[in-house]
């Protein structure tokens, strides 16, 4: 869940170079996380956020899993395990908020700070490049956006999770 909400907070910052303007934001996207053991774990897939928080991360590898953030509610779809999480984030987070807490660093750098995790967002071109942070587990993690849309017309049932019948819902 820690994961997760990381997640969460790590895609306001998509939204950190021309907020106002900003309705909609999609991309590849390339995860790696590198334990304090130095074991490193990559995954891929995309990103869609549109106003006010709506998220869907859509893992493709290694394992394929939807997560859909819909304020402070989550569910993790996980169709190789024909199973859905549904769960209540701790907090709230208010993305166009939180986005405004970042500082500028230099021409290309924000840093932000939430729950004592440091988040790192580097620009190249106008446009997110990537975030960096280490989590409360220690772990490193690095976030790249590759192939960044906004503003683009995204359908809004693309948030809307249903789930098959022959799923097992677990709550949390």
């Amino acid at each position: 869940m820690k994961t997760l909400f990381i997640l969460l907070i790590c895609t306001i910052y998509t939204f950190a170079l021309d907020f106002a303007s900003i309705k909609t934001f999609q991309s590849k996207f390339i995860q790696i996380i590198v334990n304090p053991s130095g074991k490193i774990l990559k995954y891929n897939g995309d990103i869609f956020i549109a106003r006010p928080n709506h998220i869907l991360w859509k893992y493709k590898t290694p394992i394929v899993k939807n997560v859909y953030i819909n304020d402070s509610f989550a569910i993790i779809d996980e169709p190789e395990l024909e199973q859905a999480i549904y769960t209540k984030i701790d907090q709230e987070v208010n993305l166009f908020d939180m986005i405004n807490k970042a500082k500028k660093i230099d021409i290309n750098h924000y840093l932000t700070k939430l729950n004592n995790v440091q988040y790192h967002i580097y620009t190249k071109d106008d446009k997110i490049d990537y975030i960096t942070y280490t989590d409360t587990l220690e772990n490193s993690v690095k976030i790249l956006f590759l192939e960044s849309q906004y503003n683009q017309d995204i359908d809004k049932n693309i948030f809307v999770f249903k789930a098959p019948s022959d799923y097992d819902i677990i709550r949390k």
